[in-house]
């Protein structure tokens, strides 16, 4: 059986990917530049924004790694949730306990959310890329090898 080559993401899908990507960033960011908190509590919720985007792009990854039978280890694969889990965890309870207003609270929980699962799109749109450029014998200059 012929091993099929998947179809590249359509240029509106990885357009909108990005523009999710950027609007929640941006967004979160926006909100943080004018937010009346200490500077200490602005860099910790920027921390746990790139810090919840590396695990879910680490999580995508292994998964899509496991799911193509490239190896990875359980422990790699283990810590990819771990800190997906904590960087979400350590953002609600941050939340929690600020002194914002509950519209606030929301912006910044949702605006993290929309640049978590951008991220993941994103990251899913590169991989997908790569993939159909490399097993594409149209577009591969080694023929699919």
């Amino acid at each position: 059986m012929e091993k099929q080559t998947p179809l590249p993401p359509s240029p509106a899908f990885i357009a909108a990917s990005w523009i999710a990507l950027l609007a929640g960033m941006i967004a979160y960011n926006i909100g943080l530049w004018n937010a009346d908190m200490e500077l200490n509590e602005k860099g910790y919720y920027f921390t746990v924004l790139l810090f919840g985007l590396f695990s879910a792009i680490s999580v995508q990854k292994a998964v899509r790694d496991q799911m193509e039978g490239i190896p990875v280890t359980n422990l790699y694969y283990g810590i990819a949730w771990f800190t997906t889990i904590v960087s979400i965890l350590l953002l609600t309870i941050g939340l929690w306990n600020a002194d914002l207003t509950k519209s606030e609270k929301g912006f910044y929980g949702m605006s993290f959310t929309l640049s978590m699962f951008a991220a993941i799109a994103v990251q899913k749109n590169t991989r997908d890329m790569k993939g159909t450029v490399k097993n594409n014998p149209a577009t591969d200059p080694e023929g699919g090898k």
